[in-house]
This record gives structure tokens, sequence and C-alpha cells, in this order.
């Protein structure tokens, strides 16, 4: 049976691309494979170049819950060639702001946990998709032994912002949306993305398409630690 590392990735801004180009840097609804294994491997210490040592996370079968789907905004960059101070083209890149989600890694124990551990001192610091993305809170939920991908994607606490939980107690969400790749077995209607990393060379960055199966899950319950009461609920009471 293999095991499952839960991560929540929230923050500002996220920016999680799989098909930008040139001018133009898109990003995807949910993270992306190759950022989060990208992140994971960043945390291990592992160099860009290092096709060898990427290899077992790349294999890890990755899945992400959309438990706040954020507003995607987009930025104009500027920038000038350092040495010639000559500018260089104007581009576009998209973020997502003020999205949570809850993406989860099935695979070998071991592997798992040292990239468990690796997240609570990282060698280089996380990011959200892009390094001007830096994650707002804690990365790592837990890590469950003996355990499935879909089950925990399942299970785990809704992780939506207190604000977010507030805004929606009234009408939150019936089911959330997951994102995850087909296990071994499944025979299942699935898309593709290419998404699968292969190497992240800075000279020749590589990736594979991977499969992406569209499901939900019924809303879990809020963390243990959300606020059985919410001050906010009497000014809302009198206003109405």
């Amino acid at each position: 049976m293999s095991s499952v590392l839960v991560l929540r990735l929230a923050g500002p801004l996220q920016s999680w691309g799989a098909s930008s180009r040139f001018t133009r840097r898109t990003t995807e609804s949910a993270p992306t494979k190759s950022g989060v294994i990208g992140l994971l491997a960043a945390a291990a210490g592992i160099e860009r170049g290092d096709d060898q040592a990427l290899a077992p996370l790349a294999a890890l079968r990755f899945g992400v819950r959309i438990d706040q789907p954020g507003t995607r905004i987009r930025d104009f960059h500027t920038a000038h060639h350092r040495v010639s101070g000559k500018s260089m083209p104007l581009t576009e890149r998209f973020y997502l702001a003020d999205a949570v989600f809850v993406a989860a890694l099935e695979g070998e124990h071991t592997l798992l946990a040292q990239s468990y551990t690796a997240l609570q001192a990282p060698v280089y610091p996380p990011f959200l998709g892009r390094r001007s993305c830096p994650p707002a809170e804690q990365l790592e939920l837990g890590l469950h032994e003996d355990a499935e991908l879909e089950n925990v994607l399942a299970q785990v606490p809704w992780q939506a912002s207190p604000w977010y939980r507030r805004q929606h107690r009234r009408h939150a969400p019936q089911e959330l949306t997951v994102l995850r790749e087909a296990a071994a077995s499944e025979h299942t209607v699935a898309d593709t993305l290419r998404d699968q990393p292969v190497s992240f060379t800075a000279a020749h960055r590589r990736h594979a398409l991977r499969t992406v199966v569209t499901t939900s899950v019924p809303l879990p319950g809020t963390p243990a630690d959300a606020p059985a009461h919410d001050p906010f609920d009497a000014l809302e009471d009198e206003s109405s």
C-alpha cells in the first residue's frame, strides 16, 4: 500500500504555467504536477540538472483539490537588459489571487517521508509556481501511511481561508473539484496535459504528457482549529 503526502498551497498569488511561451505567461486554474514536483525538489536541494534525483519524485502520482478557486489577474511586466540597459519586450503574466488548493502525492513511503521532512527545513525556498509567489502558511498538511490518493483528497478537511468560509457559510459549495492522475489499473476517460516533468535543466526543460481525470468529492468538514464562533455574525445580523 502506498502513502500519501498532503500539501496546502495558499498565498496571495500563485501561477502554475503548463504552456507559457515567450511574452505571454499564462496560468492553469490549479497547481501543475511539474510545479509541485519542482517545489519538492527545491526543498530537498535537488539541482536543476540532476535528472536522476528528480526521477523518483516525478514518478509519484499527483492530484489536487480546488478548495478556493481564487481570481485570475493579469500583470504587465517590464524589464531592462542588465548590461546594455535596453528595454526588454513587454510581457503579460497571469496569476491566481487568493486561491487555496490541497495537493496530494502518492508513492513509496520512505521517499514521501523524506519530502515531508525537507519541507520543514527546505534547502531552497519553496514558491507557488513562480519565485514571486511565496506560500502564505505552512505547506505540509500531513503524511498518510497505507492510504490512497482518492480517499485522502475526499477526507482532508476543507482548507478554504476563514474569510472565504465566512463569506460562503450560507451558500457553501456542496462539492469540490478534484484533478488527479489516473491509477495504473484504472480505465477511465481522461484528458492529457504536457506536465510530466522529465528535466528541469535551464537550457532544455522537458515535459511529457500525463493523464488528468476530473472528478468531485462532497465538501468535507472544516479544520479542527477553525473558530466555532464568528464575531462578524452579529454585525451582519444587525445590518440585515
